[in-house]
């Protein structure tokens, strides 16, 4: 897959492609990037971006003119009969969730718009954006942290990118599972300032792990995000035992 990000920060992508695990997938071409400098597109000795919007009012809006060139430059160099979604980082999209990072890493990637100032003219959105991504209710200075996100997430999903093939399944969100949170995890020394380390984990019993462990992830999920429990209970994820650990996590 092809991701295509346009920016006004190329630097700020350099780096994330060289270390971490997940430099495997960009090393490996599983998922490929490229970088355009928006002012690239831009006309005039200063390649400006952006003016100050109509009606008033504080901040800048980022030019239509520019960011199409820019849109339709990345069509041609893909030249791809069918064209890629093109997604821009926005407080109003979809929140970014598990299963949208699962579809976008089956997907042949996108064109990634990251915007800054105060805005981006309207009419660019309306004529290119097909999907408009958030992630959460915040606002950030650009779009470039909401992309290196969504690379990231997509990139850990790619065969052979993580040490082993079965980690993201026990991921915390993950549908194809449950849904919930994952597990607390320890490792050495079996005792640290005075906590030791669960005895169930300690006992060598597969199946009395594997217990606590479901145990310990339906009762923080309902500790802390109690909407990924009706979740899964209205999608019949749990079951008649989960419930059972569930009443008696609630009691202690």
């Amino acid at each position: 897959m092809r991701f295509d990000v346009i920016t006004l920060f190329p630097e700020l992508f350099t780096s994330f492609m060289t270390v971490g695990v997940t430099r495997r997938a960009f090393e490996s071409a599983q998922v490929q990037l490229r970088l355009w400098q928006l002012r690239d597109f831009a006309n005039g000795a200063y390649r400006r971006v952006d003016d100050r919007p109509f009606g008033g009012g504080p901040g800048m809006v980022m030019l239509a003119e520019p960011l199409a060139r820019c849109v339709e430059s990345i069509r041609a160099d893909r030249a791809e009969a069918s064209p890629v979604p093109v997604a821009l980082f926005s407080p109003v999209g979809r929140k970014l969730d598990h299963g949208a990072v699962e579809n976008w890493a089956a997907s042949r990637g996108a064109i990634l718009v990251c915007g800054r100032y105060e805005g981006i003219d309207q009419r660019f959105i309306d004529t290119y954006v097909d999907v408009q991504i958030s992630l959460g209710d915040f606002v950030l200075s650009g779009g470039e942290i909401a992309a290196l996100a969504l690379l990231d997430a997509v990139a850990r999903l790619q065969p052979g990118v993580l040490g082993d093939e079965s980690s993201h399944q026990a991921d915390s969100f993950n549908p194809a599972v449950d849904g919930l949170l994952d597990c607390p995890h320890y490792t050495r020394p079996e005792q640290w300032r005075g906590q030791r380390v669960p005895a169930e984990l300690l006992s060598g019993h597969h199946a009395q792990i594997e217990r606590w462990r479901r145990e310990q992830r339906l009762a923080l999920t309902a500790r802390q995000r109690s909407e990924l429990i009706v979740a899964a209970r209205a999608a019949g994820r749990l079951t008649a035992d989960d419930e059972r650990l569930l009443q008696r996590s609630s009691k202690l």
